[in-house]
């Protein structure tokens, strides 16, 4: 009988855990890794600093390289360093501009990954993408999964808290973006992976109806491992649909017309999950993304991030023309600026309903 069954790309090792960071020398030896503690370890001009004066006696063999930013020239600059070094692997030690700059310069010179991460703002940690300014704007390129995970609770804690409200919204976002793919599948026939799907689903699922906030550990672990996941969910469908649709539209869009003035990521994501979710008429659950965005000092209207009503409609308007060819709510119902306009008053209505 065949056994029919596929390999799923994800980390070897994930570590999530308060004091994390001081077991890293030994996961890596442990995991065979790098037993002799050849690393080549980027972190960021700032607080990346910090991290090595502590980690510099448990990883002596360590050479450290500061990232200057998230830009493709960073990341091609950063290989370029590297690639003279026989390194076992590249350590990202930072936010999600270190580490992305870290996986695209460990595949160009053909290295695995290591990513600690010392914020949870969003699913980019553990995902086959590298996230990086060019000349165009930003552009996304394919990366292998980092082979390993090291989230210190601790340090997640002393970053500032808008950091892991990014990261909420982000994950909650999930669910908006899979009924998006769900909705494809329906009306155009794009092929949807039910193990990324749901993958990617439970994590939203899981932060969205955690009781917890964001300064406890069970609350902090749920949502790393939703990032983890939805990483993971990315790499099994072969691209970004599980968790990218209208919300990330919407996100794409607020970062083209107000590249100046945009929010987080996951403010925005999340902002734009609750709206699509409105605009499919699934008010039961765009209400429990509302209550729960407000719950954890996350946006639900875009005065709240410092944009107009108006705006906002002209946010929605332009979503699609960020993705050419990805298929979402606001693609489906193809709304003319009047009927944006009443669905966003529609929604304020909703919102002020249930966040008062």
């Amino acid at each position: 009988m065949p056994v029919l069954t596929r390999l799923i790309p994800s980390p070897a090792v994930v570590d999530i855990r308060p004091g994390a960071l001081d077991g890293l020398a030994d996961l890596l030896a442990d995991q065979r890794i790098s037993s002799a503690g050849k690393l080549a370890i980027a972190i960021s001009s700032g607080s990346g600093v910090g991290l090595r004066e502590r980690l510099l006696p448990m990883l002596p063999g360590a050479d450290w390289y500061e990232v200057g930013g998230g830009t493709l020239d960073d990341a091609i600059r950063l290989a370029d360093a590297m690639k003279s070094g026989h390194y076992d692997a590249v350590v990202g030690m930072g936010g999600g501009k270190i580490i992305d700059c870290a996986k695209f310069a460990a595949a160009r010179i053909g290295l695995p990954t290591v990513a600690v991460a010392t914020n949870l703002s969003h699913d980019g940690l553990c995902s086959p993408v590298a996230t990086l300014d060019n000349d165009a704007g930003r552009g996304s390129y394919g990366v292998p999964n980092p082979i390993a995970i090291v989230i210190d609770l601790d340090v997640i804690r002393e970053a500032p808290i808008r950091f892991v409200r990014s990261g909420i919204g982000d994950v909650i976002s999930n669910i908006s973006a899979v009924a998006d793919w769900e909705l494809s599948h329906r009306v155009t026939g794009e092929r949807i992976d039910g193990l990324a799907a749901a993958m990617a689903r439970q994590s939203g699922e899981a932060v969205l109806r955690h009781p917890g906030g964001c300064g406890d550990d069970e609350f902090l672990t749920v949502l790393a491992e939703g990032l983890v996941l939805t990483g993971i969910s990315m790499s099994v469908a072969g691209d970004s649909r599980p968790a990218s649709g209208a919300c990330h539209e919407i996100n794409h869009a607020f970062d083209l017309l107000h590249p100046r003035r945009a929010a987080a990521h996951g403010e925005q994501c999340g902002l734009g999950a609750a709206f699509a979710m409105h605009l499919r008429g699934a008010e039961e659950q765009s209400a429990l993304m509302t209550e729960a965005l407000r719950r954890h000092g996350l946006p639900v209207l875009p005065g709240e991030i410092g944009f107009s009503d108006e705006e906002f409609v002209k946010v929605v308007e332009y979503a699609p023309q960020t993705r050419p060819g990805r298929y979402t709510i606001i693609e489906h119902l193809d709304l003319s600026t009047d009927q944006i306009r009443d669905a966003y008053a529609d929604y304020v209505k909703s919102v002020k309903a249930v966040c008062g």
